[in-house]
C-alpha cells in the first residue's frame, strides 16, 4: 500500500525550534496528528498553536489501510489523533487502538449533530468526533467520453474511449465495496460463486486501468493522464475547478459515502492536547473553515450559515433527485475480510 508521509510545523513551532520569542519558548507541550493529505488548512492549525501554545505536528496517508498498516508497524503511541474513515474507526476499535473519551472531558461535545452522534462503528462516540462527511465515486472528463457516465460500468466495463485511461483509488475497502455495488452483491458476502464474481470482475477490469493512485487522483485527471478516475466527491470539486469539463459521477447502481473521523489514540503522547483540538474541532468556526478548504460536509451544527456559496451549490455535494442512496463500507469478519484481501492482492499483482 502506497503512502505519503509530509511532515507539517506550525509557525509556533517553528518559532520554538528557531528559539524565538518568549511565548513560544514555552509551549505548552505538543500534538501529533496522523491526517489524510490536503485535507486542513494550514493556518487553522496554526490558529490552534497559538491559541493553546502548543507545538503541532503532522504526518499524513492516503488510504485507511495505509494508516492502520502504520499504526500496527510501531506508529501507535507516537500520535496523538488519527483521522480514519467510518469502518475504520471499528477495526482501530477492535483492534484495541483507541482510547476511550470519558463524559465530560470534551466541552464541545453537544455541538455534534445529532444524527452523527450514534453511529454503527462508534455507539455513543466514546472513541471519536465527526470530522467531514462525503461520498466516493468518479469524475469523467467529459471531452473524451461524451456518453453516460452515471453507471459503475464506466469503471468496471468502460467504453473503448476510456479503457486504459482509468485511475482507481488505492484503497481496496473502497475498490471492492464500489465493485460489490456494482455487482449488487453484499459487501461482506462468504457465498462462494459470489466471491468468484467479484475476483472475475476485478481481474477483466485491472485491464482497463491505467493506475492505482489516492493520493494523485486529483491530478492525473486534472493532466489528463486519466480521464476517468475514482475520486472523493470534494476532491472531484476540485479537480473541477482546475478542469472544467471534468463531471462527478452519482451512479444509478449505487456508490460510497462515508464519514471521517477524528479519533484519541491509544497511548497518545499528549492525550491532554488531543483532546483540546477535538473540542477545538467541535466549534463550528473552526470545522466550517475545514469545510471550505476540502469542500465537504461537517457533522457539527450552526456550520451550514458559515460555508461558501461555492460548497452550498457545488454539483458534486448535491445529489441529483434520481440518485439511489449510498452505502456505508461495511467490515467484515475476520475470516470474510481475508478473503477479500486476497482478491485485492491479486488485483495488485
Amino acid at each position: 500500500m502506497k503512502t505519503m508521509f509530509k511532515t507539517v510545523t506550525t509557525s509556533a513551532a517553528l518559532a520554538v525550534a528557531l528559539g524565538l520569542g518568549s511565548t513560544a519558548a514555552h509551549a505548552e507541550g505538543s500534538l501529533s496528528i496522523y491526517h489524510w493529505f490536503e485535507y486542513i488548512p494550514q493556518d487553522l492549525l496554526d490558529k490552534f498553536a497559538k491559541e493553546h501554545d502548543v507545538e503541532v505536528t503532522m504526518d499524513t496517508f492516503d488510504s485507511n489501510e495505509a494508516m492502520l498498516a502504520s499504526l500496527k508497524a510501531g506508529k501507535l503511541g507516537s500520535y496523538d489523533v488519527a483521522v480514519p474513515g467510518d469502518y475504520m474507526v471499528e477495526i482501530l476499535a477492535n483492534e484495541d487502538m483507541l482510547d476511550t473519551i470519558a463524559e465530560g472531558e470534551l466541552a464541545n461535545r453537544g455541538n455534534i449533530e445529532d444524527k452523527w452522534v450514534d453511529v454503527a462503528f462508534d455507539m455513543g462516540r466514546k472513541h471519536s468526533i465527526p470530522y467531514q462527511w462525503g461520498s466516493t465515486s468518479f469524475s469523467v472528463n467529459t471531452e473524451v467520453y461524451k456518453g453516460d457516465i452515471n453507471s459503475t460500468s464506466v469503471l468496471f466495463d468502460p467504453p473503448a474511449e476510456l479503457s486504459g485511461k482509468i485511475n482507481v483509488l488505492d484503497s481496496s475497502g473502497e475498490v471492492l465495496a464500489l465493485a460489490s455495488i456494482h455487482l449488487g452483491i453484499p459487501q461482506c458476502s462468504t457465498d462462494r460463486d459470489q466471491l468468484k464474481a467479484l475476483n472475475a470482475l476485478m481481474q477483466e477490469s485491472k485491464g482497463h486501468w491505467a493506475s492505482f493512485n489516492s493520493d494523485g487522483a486529483k491530478d492525473v485527471l486534472v493532466s489528463g493522464d486519466a480521464a476517468a478516475g475514482m475520486i472523493w466527491n470534494g476532491f472531484g470539486a476540485k479537480a473541477r475547478s482546475e478542469l472544467a469539463t471534468l463531471e462527478y459521477s452519482y451512479p444509478k447502481e449505487g456508490y460510497i459515502v462515508w464519514m471521517d473521523n477524528v479519533v484519541l489514540l491509544k497511548d497518545a503522547p499528549n492525550r491532554a492536547n488531543a483532546l483540546k483540538f477535538m473540542d477545538f474541532l467541535l466549534e463550528p468556526e473552526n470545522i466550517a473553515a475545514v469545510s471550505n478548504f476540502a469542500q465537504y460536509s461537517a457533522g457539527v451544527k450552526g456550520v451550514n450559515e458559515l460555508l461558501t456559496e461555492e460548497l452550498k451549490t457545488s454539483r458534486e455535494s448535491n445529489p441529483p433527485a434520481d440518485a439511489p442512496a449510498g452505502s456505508f463500507i461495511q467490515v467484515c469478519d475476520e475470516p470474510t475480510q481475508k478473503l477479500y484481501e486476497q482478491i485485492w492482492t491479486n488485483v495488485k499483482k
